[in-house]
This record gives C-alpha cells, sequence and structure tokens, in this order.
C-alpha cells in the first residue's frame, strides 16, 4: 500500500490451506478486538489521539490505496477477515471459513453483523462492494492490483466483461462463495483489506459521492464517522451496533493529519497527541533515551524507494538508472541519516516476505570507489554529462527532505550531477506519480499481506501501482506462471526469477526495509512489536489507568 512517508502484503498454502483456515477461523473467534491483560485496569476515558501522517484521500474502502486512508478504512469498515494487533489474520464480518479446491473458498458471515444504521450486514452488501471495487466505473488504483486474484477480476478492470461476472457469490443471505483465478493460498488475509470489504449500497445510491460525509456514511466496523474537519482532524466514535462492541475498549478515537515530524513530537510532548506516526530523522536514539518507556520500533514488509519515470528522456536509458542506483551508499543512509533501524536494501522484496527469496545486486557488495568507476562509465556510454539536471518530487516532510538531500549529495559528489528538489502535500504527490508528471519521486510500499505478489505489482506491465512506467513482459509471464502452479517452491522459484530480471531493468531505486520507529504513550495497550505491516485497527488499542 502506498505509504505516506512510504500501499498492502502474502503467504502461501495448498494441500494444507482449508484445514490450516479452518482452524485459524475456530481459534480466533474472540481474537478480533482489544485482550486487555489481566491486573490491567483501564483508564476510566477511553479516548485515543493518533497521527495518521496525512490528510487521507478518501474514506470510500473501493478507492483507499494509501496506509493512512487504509488505518481509517479498517476502523470503519470490516471485511470477511481482519488482522489482529500482531498481523495474523481473524475473523472479520466472516466468522469462519474454509477452502473447497485450489480455487473456491466459502466464507460464512456472522448472523449478528450490523451497520451503524442497524440493518443486517448480509452476503449482497460484501458482493456490492467487491463489485463496485473492481468496475471500472468506480476508477479505483488498486483494483488493478487486487483485481487478477478473483475470477473473471482482470477482465472486469479492463471493461471487457460487467461487473456481475465476478467470481463472488452470494450463496444465501449468510454465505459467500469466492472463486480465484487460479491458486490463491494467502486469500483469507486478502480478503482482509478494506477494498474488499461490504458496503451498504441503499447509502452509496442515495449520496453518490457525498456518501461518505459526516452524517452520511454508514459503516460495519467497530467505529463510526463523528466528524471530518479536512487538514485538521478526523474523530471516529465506537459504533453501538458492532458485532464486537463488547471487546472494543476505545469510545472515541482521533485522527490527526500532521505530515512534519517535529511538529507531531512536539504535540506529544505537549500531551494533545498519544500516537506519533513517525520520529524525524536522525532522532531516534535522542528520543529513546528522552522517552524510554514510549519509544517503538520494528521492521516491517516495507520498501522504501525511489520511482524513476521510465519515460522520461534521460531516464528512459537503463544505464542512467543503474548508474543512479549504484552510488547510493546505504549503509551510511541507514546509519547516519535515518539512524532508526532501518536496514538497506538493493532489491524490490524486503527481509521476510513470503513467496520469493530476496536478492541483492552483485555490485552491492563492490568497494564504493568500484561502484562509482562502474557508474560513471555508464553514465558516459550514455551520453550524461557532469552537471545535468535532475528533477525529484517528495511529499513535505523533514525526514523525506533530508533523505532527498542525503541522494542529491551522493548525484553531486560522485557523478557531478544536480538535483532540483521540489515538495508538496502527499495528496499531490500522489497524482503527479500516477499521472507519470515527475522525473525522479519519493515512494514506498507496505505490505498488503505477506506475499512477494504485494510487491511484484509495483513493477508489472500493466499495474495502476507501477508508478515507474517500467514493462518487462518476460518477468510478467513468470509471474502470470506462478499463479497458476500448485507447486509451492516451483512458484516461490518463479516469483524470485520474475523479482531478479524485472529489477535488472532498474525501474526503481531501493533504498531501505521500513522500519516505524515512533513515539506511543506508555498507557496505551494493545500495540504490538510483531506486527509487519503496520496494522493498528483501533479496536486492538485501549488506555490504561494512569
Amino acid at each position: 500500500m502506498t505509504f505516506f512517508a512510504a500501499p498492502h502484503a502474502s503467504i502461501q498454502r495448498t494441500a494444507c490451506a482449508a484445514a490450516a483456515a479452518l482452524v485459524l477461523a475456530a481459534s480466533a473467534l474472540n481474537a478480533s478486538a482489544a485482550i486487555v491483560p489481566p491486573g490491567v485496569t483501564l483508564a476510566a476515558k477511553q479516548e485515543l489521539v493518533r497521527n495518521n501522517g496525512s490528510e487521507v484521500e478518501t474514506l470510500d474502502p473501493a478507492l483507499v490505496e494509501t496506509v493512512g486512508a487504509a488505518n481509517l478504512a479498517r476502523d470503519l469498515f470490516e471485511s470477511l477477515t481482519a488482522t489482529n494487533g500482531d498481523g495474523a489474520v481473524v475473523p472479520g464480518v466472516a466468522e469462519k471459513w474454509e477452502q473447497k479446491d485450489a480455487t473456491t473458498w466459502i466464507f460464512h458471515l456472522r448472523k449478528n453483523a450490523r451497520w451503524s444504521n442497524g440493518d443486517s450486514v448480509s452476503a449482497n452488501d460484501v458482493v456490492y462492494g467487491c463489485q463496485r471495487f473492481l468496475d471500472p466505473k468506480t476508477a479505483s488504483s488498486y483494483a488493478s492490483v487486487f483485481g487478477p486474484f478473483i475470477l473473471n477480476g482482470a477482465d472486469i478492470v479492463a471493461g471487457k466483461k460487467p461487473a456481475s461476472a465476478l467470481g463472488v457469490r452470494a450463496i444465501d443471505a449468510n454465505t459467500i462463495e469466492v472463486r480465484t483465478d487460479g491458486p490463491v493460498p494467502f486469500l483469507p488475509e486478502l480478503m482482509s483489506n478494506p477494498n474488499f470489504g461490504p458496503v451498504h449500497r441503499a447509502t452509496v445510491e442515495k449520496f453518490g459521492k457525498e456518501w461518505t460525509k459526516p452524517g452520511n456514511i454508514v459503516t460495519n466496523g467497530a467505529f463510526q464517522l463523528k466528524d471530518w474537519q479536512v487538514n485538521s482532524k478526523l474523530v471516529l466514535t465506537k459504533n453501538p451496533n458492532y458485532w464486537g462492541k463488547g471487546n472494543v475498549q476505545l469510545t472515541q478515537v482521533t485522527y490527526l493529519p500532521i505530515e512534519d515530524e517535529n511538529t507531531d513530537v512536539k504535540m506529544f510532548q505537549s500531551g494533545d497527541n498519544d500516537m506519533t506516526y513517525q520520529l524525524p530523522t536522525g532522532t531516534y536514539e535522542k528520543y529513546r533515551q528522552q522517552f524510554p518507556d514510549d519509544i517503538r520500533n520494528s521492521l516491517i514488509l516495507g520498501t522504501r524507494y525511489y520511482s524513476f519515470n521510465n519515460r522520461d528522456p534521460l531516464l528512459k536509458d537503463v544505464r542512467v538508472r543503474k548508474a543512479l542506483s549504484m552510488v547510493i551508499d546505504r549503509d551510511l543512509l541507514a546509519q547516519r541519516v535515518t539512524a532508526d533501524g532501518q536496514t538497506p536494501l538493493y532489491g524490490l522484496l524486503p527481509k521476510g516476505v513470503s513467496g520469493a527469496d530476496v536478492s541483492n545486486y552483485e555490485w552491492s557488495a563492490w568497494p564504493m570507489a568500484k561502484r562509482v568507476e562502474e557508474a560513471k562509465k555508464l553514465l558516459d556510454q550514455a551520453g550524461v554529462k557532469p552537471g545535468t539536471k535532475l528533477r525529484f518530487a517528495m511529499n513535505t516532510s523533514d525526514y523525506n527532505k533530508k533523505m532527498a538531500i542525503f541522494v542529491a549529495s551522493e548525484w553531486k559528489s560522485k557523478l557531478g550531477l544536480t538535483m532540483d528538489i521540489e515538495s508538496m502535500e502527499f495528496k499531490v504527490l500522489l497524482k503527479k506519480r500516477h499521472d507519470g508528471d515527475y522525473q525522479i519521486a519519493r515512494n514506498g510500499w507496505v505490505a498488503d499481506y505477506n506475499d512477494a505478489t504485494t510487491f511484484l505489482t509495483l513493477v508489472q506491465c500493466k499495474s495502476a501501482q507501477n508508478d515507474n512506467f517500467n514493462c518487462n513482459p518476460k518477468a510478467d509471464a513468470l509471474i502470470k506462471e506462478a499463479g497458476e502452479t500448485t507447486d509451492l517452491a516451483k512458484r516461490t522459484q518463479l516469483q524470485t526469477q520474475a523479482a531478479k530480471l524485472v529489477m535488472d531493468d532498474y525501474p526503481m531505486l531501493p533504498l531501505l526495509q521500513y522500519g516505524l520507529p515512533r513515539l506511543v504513550k506508555g498507557y496505551v495497550g494493545g500495540y504490538s512489536l510483531k506486527n509487519p505491516m503496520d496494522h493498528y485497527a483501533s479496536k486492538d488499542l485501549y488506555i490504561v489507568k494512569h
């Protein structure tokens, strides 16, 4: 998923998938809300203020594509499945599920699932939500990312088949059948994403584009929308009709859209914010010592990278892209600039991802002098002279600025190239990347489910999330072949090969594997450091008496 300071991850099973899914569904029925340990006394006031990193682009689950919007969507809407505080898949609006065969899954809805207006959540609501998500008329940028997993999904997104042909149907009022286009062993985790969640059709049809406004929106998640003041705050209150309300402790959650990390920390210090989004670069050790009980940090399945516009006259030459990548000292970037536990990255895939083996560029082990020498030769062969200017677009953030200044210095001191940096609001940057209105741009991706396919979508030929505009048909063919096999070893081999093949084209500049250093008040319970995708639903959190 597109990350503010960085959209969505995958695992594989086949023969044992059904059994594992059934065991999981049966054992985790009560694990999809806050678990308060014995002996912990809750505060009388259960209200949380958390920074979300930026103003969100939408509250419409079909249109969500950024981490910030997904955070809110998971609070407001509940899909068939969910993920708990540790990142494990648990039942959502579906209380259990089973796999009939390699491409057919059955989900059983909770009979006590309700919308915030009191209506029952039905199988038809799920079907409508899924069809609407992939319908070209909705124009979701995530449709081409998730659509191909579902039977006929790719053809629907391409306008070749009607949305009604989607392989999601209601067997009865409380039972859903999902058919996939080939084996998708991680389907339960995939279906936890809000894009595939149920939508209240009558509300959408009554209000049109205004359906997500306060007073209009009807939700089925643990929270409902109370107030939305753009660029100021977004307030959620506990949904009294949520099926699991008894295990939801927070009564109100306020999301802040603060992009500046220093302002974020100041509000934390003053008590106006209980949970920062991300610490400023180079401040981790300082705040670790200053706030030892509040510091939180862990690596997640995320790739921090820069997009190269492969259509740009200068960057369409692979030699230029390779040269720019070779000279960046990622160790120095991680240790001296960000200095917050992130690790150097020389490929598309972060460590810990399932479904492919992580591989690095061969030159990553070379001495820097040798890398610079080779990069200069590549630029000379491409006819790029010292003094050539590069244009870089990023969203306003001290963190991003310091990284950009470091990269600009690397290119200037080692290759003689200069870089103009342009800052803008995140939503503006998002549009520029999608439109190809840039030369080099800050980018990042956090897994939607734990599988290599969530990262491969960034470099596939026709993916709406491919802001690089690169295309390697051979890699795409390998990915397609991997999606059709039930042999897990072969699938991993094919996806590993595809990732290496496409990255040998240098479509993007991988920099770091995401770590998320932040401050969380010691009295905020339920925050787990085992969460690999930074999915912290507010229903899993609570306020301890302090």
